[in-house]
């Protein structure tokens, strides 16, 4: 009996909905890593890009716990002498509130081509909107410990 190897264009590939409303942003993020990867699959592969797409909505709503609604800064370089732009939590969450989950996200993805093919398989809107019907999303919960 031999193991069946996911090839390329063998792999059934679904739509998955998080909802982000109320969620801690870390907790959502690798939800959806998990499934962009393929890891919640019985034929995940490392090598292999086996995962799901990902839709994520109400990506304004989500949450961040300890002090993070203060203190946290999200930085990138423009590639400028002095282009270093550095945007605090509540300026990201009024201008661009996707990028919040993008971000975390795109850290928990590997950092190759496949991880970046990944990534492409990713869709985050700020309401609770999407123009994805046609797919046929399933809706996907976090799942929650009993504390």
């Amino acid at each position: 009996m031999s193991t069946q190897f996911p090839t390329k264009n063998g792999i059934p590939r679904q739509w998955h909905v998080l909802d982000a409303n109320g969620e801690v942003l870390g907790k959502i993020a690798s939800l959806a890593a998990n499934i962009l990867m393929g890891k919640h699959k019985p034929t995940y592969t490392p090598f292999i890009d086996a995962g799901d797409h990902v839709i994520v909505i109400n990506a304004e709503k989500v949450a961040l716990t300890g002090k993070k609604e203060g203190q946290k800064v999200y930085r990138h370089f423009t590639g400028y002498p002095g282009g270093l732009v550095e945007r605090t939590v509540q300026r990201v969450r009024s201008t661009r509130p996707q990028r919040m989950i993008e971000d975390a996200i795109f850290g928990m993805l590997p950092k190759s081509k496949m991880g970046k093919q990944m990534y492409r398989k990713l869709k985050v809107y700020a309401g609770d909107k999407h123009p994805h019907v046609a797919q046929k999303p399933v809706a996907k919960e976090l799942v929650r410990k009993a504390s």
